[in-house]
């Protein structure tokens, strides 16, 4: 089984990188390129009309993980990479075809992922041995109410969702803190389906950091960055992992709590903490950093943050 989800990870690399520019012609065509938010530094108002939606092309690993592997635990991971992926492509294509940097509201966006998580989760509680409660220590476990469960497992996968998409800034940035994730449930699981899901998605993001490191040929977008983050949450849930999340996500949940924190200071005394969040950009206009530098900076973060939850979970779990 291993042996195939290797073959598959090469396969699925193989594909992406020899797809993806084919897709790139295609989104150039229908001029479905990445409008520039104005207040965003001038060296990324020169990305303006790269193509958007380059995302598309890691459901080439998700149809691959379904058509070899028709389980039911496949099938729930792809379905939710193609949920989240789904209300990414709305995003995205408003953003692309009426050129508005802002998409679709946040409260649509957030009211069709609240929506998805809640049909997902009745899923796999209905078709899983999953039970309300977390992990936190060895075989000590806090039990909490179904719905109490529920309710904060939802809350927990649309934030976490966000933030790993958030962190979609930068050319390549996304791609280099989310491969250290997945590896890291491939390290931990003792599922076949967990284990060759993760890799053809490492194999595909591999493919597709050909063309999305700086200078991007194109952006993944919210059709790619979302759909990570949901699948990535949803791991977590699986791998009753959810106490790592604050470790194992913290170059994401920076990312996100940055603006949250430099949106609540500003309103309590007009200042600001950062220069710009997320906070990516921030490194970028205090200190400088180019895009090259965050980007392999943020990268070994998440390796590092994936190394010490993999410590945690092989030792106190």
């Amino acid at each position: 089984m291993l042996s195939s989800a290797y073959a598959l990870s090469s396969f699925s690399f193989l594909a992406v990188a020899l797809l993806t520019p084919l897709l790139i012609w295609g989104l150039r065509a229908l001029r479905w390129t990445q409008p520039i938010r104005k207040e965003l530094p001038a060296d990324h108002q020169a990305k303006r009309g790269t193509p958007l939606m380059a995302g598309l092309i890691l459901l080439t690993g998700v149809a691959m993980a379904m058509s070899f592997h028709p389980r039911p635990l496949t099938n729930f991971l792809g379905m939710t990479f193609l949920s989240f992926s789904a209300i990414g492509f709305l995003d995205d294509f408003k953003k692309a075809h009426y050129q508005d940097p802002s998409g679709i509201s946040s409260r649509t966006k957030l009211l069709c992922q609240f929506a998805a998580v809640g049909v997902l989760l009745i899923w796999i509680f209905a078709q899983s041995d999953a039970s309300p409660g977390l992990v936190l220590f060895r075989d000590i476990r806090l039990p909490l109410p179904t719905p109490v469960y529920m309710a904060a497992v939802a809350l927990f996968i649309v934030g976490s969702a966000n933030a790993i998409n958030f962190t979609d800034g930068l050319d390549g940035l996304l791609i280099n803190t989310a491969i250290p994730t997945y590896f890291f449930f491939f390290l931990i699981t003792d599922r076949p389906e967990v284990k060759t899901f993760t890799l053809i998605m490492i194999g595909c993001l591999l493919g597709l950091l050909i063309y999305n490191i700086h200078p991007a040929k194109a952006f993944m977008g919210d059709t790619g960055s979302l759909a990570i983050g949901g699948s990535l949450s949803f791991l977590a849930v699986l791998e009753k992992v959810e106490i790592l999340i604050p470790l194992l996500f913290s170059v994401y949940l920076a990312e996100q709590f940055s603006v949250i924190l430099q949106v609540w200071y500003f309103k309590r005394t007009r200042l600001r903490i950062f220069r710009m969040t997320p906070i990516h950009f921030h490194f970028s206009l205090k200190y400088g950093w180019s895009e090259n530098r965050i980007v392999m900076i943020f990268g070994l973060a998440s390796w590092a943050s994936a190394l010490l939850s993999w410590l945690y979970w092989k030792f106190c779990m």
